[in-house]
């Protein structure tokens, strides 16, 4: 098969145009392995390169997806063979390199991970990307010293991708959870997938003039970034830690030496797209095995043609748990 559908992402005077085209094998770039994408995902990542976004993908025509599951079509290294079930997240995947939201990828075999026993092809892009940053986020806290039953752990930006696995891992792992979000009408939804507190986040961002605040977290999960971060730091619990991946309330905050000084707190930077995939094949490895969950509720599925407006629910902050891509 030498053509195949995939979302195109244009750029015509300024304004960016998707839709979903027929493209050729010979359209895609040089790699080691060539691969029959059966399933992908949403995430925020992929609407702002859907959207224009500069920093996120430079060259158009484009097709975004950073995330990517299915079957080794060609491959020109010995470790993997045709037929072989694999996933791929991250690296440029998606980004200046054509995506998972076409059928066909062709990618470096560094970049290719083949499927955990405990996870189908499906699973794996329910969790995708998103997963794949929460459990990176909670390693990182155990490893800093959270075990529960300890306390209550805040995950900010509770509803989206890799807040509402996050709250649901946590919850898994017997861990009081308290969710942060902006949409009230969603606080049924995060009880259900497993949070014991919902917070508005109006209230999280009280306070954001006072050097600290009452200790109230035994660790948390931060997606959002800004000033609500700095917040989460401030009322941490003595020795505490929080992971923080992303910045979608902004890059930068107003901060003080106070918390890491008077109460020993940790800020944990956690990266999912550049992580050996050594590391990227561990986590996965406890995602399909003792982290393994039914994420069945987080997930809605939908096709390709349905993908230039789901992009515009993600921009306009209206996505509510996982979106994972039918490539059929």
């Amino acid at each position: 098969m030498s053509e195949f559908k995939a979302l195109l992402v244009t750029e015509e005077q300024g304004q960016y145009q998707r839709r979903v085209v027929t493209r050729h094998i010979d359209d895609l770039p040089a790699g080691e392995v060539l691969i029959r994408v059966h399933w992908s995902s949403l995430n925020y990542k992929d609407a702002m390169s859907a959207s224009g976004n500069k920093a996120i993908t430079r060259n158009y025509p484009h097709t975004p997806g950073i995330d990517a599951a299915g079957v080794v079509e060609a491959s020109s290294v010995s470790e993997l063979a045709p037929g072989d079930e694999v996933i791929v997240t991250g690296y440029d995947l998606g980004m200046d390199t054509a995506g998972g939201f076409g059928q066909y990828i062709r990618v470096p075999a560094a970049w290719v991970l083949k499927r955990p026993a405990g996870l189908s092809l499906r699973e794996s892009m329910v969790l995708g990307t998103a997963g794949l940053t929460a459990a990176l986020c909670i390693d990182k806290l155990e490893r800093a010293g959270l075990s529960s039953g300890a306390g209550p752990v805040l995950v900010t930006g509770a509803t989206g991708g890799v807040g509402s696995i996050a709250v649901a891992m946590l919850a898994h792992l017997g861990h009081e959870v308290v969710a942060v979000t902006g949409k009230a009408d969603q606080a049924d939804f995060l009880r259900g997938i497993g949070a014991s507190e919902v917070m508005s986040r109006e209230e999280l961002q009280a306070g954001t003039n006072k050097v600290l605040l009452g200790e109230r977290w035994e660790g948390a999960v931060d997606t959002v970034g800004g000033d609500i971060l700095f917040n989460v730091v401030k009322s941490l619990r003595y020795d505490a830690s929080v992971a923080c991946c992303g910045l979608t309330a902004g890059g930068q905050f107003q901060a003080s030496v106070f918390p890491f000084i008077l109460r020993n707190v940790n800020l944990l930077g956690v990266d999912s797209v550049e992580q050996p995939l050594v590391a990227k094949a561990s986590m996965w490895d406890r995602l399909s095995l003792q982290w393994k969950m039914d994420l069945q509720q987080l997930a809605e599925e939908v096709t390709l043609e349905q993908l230039p407006e789901r992009i515009d629910t993600i921009l306009a902050g209206g996505m509510v748990g996982r979106a994972v891509v039918n490539l059929g």
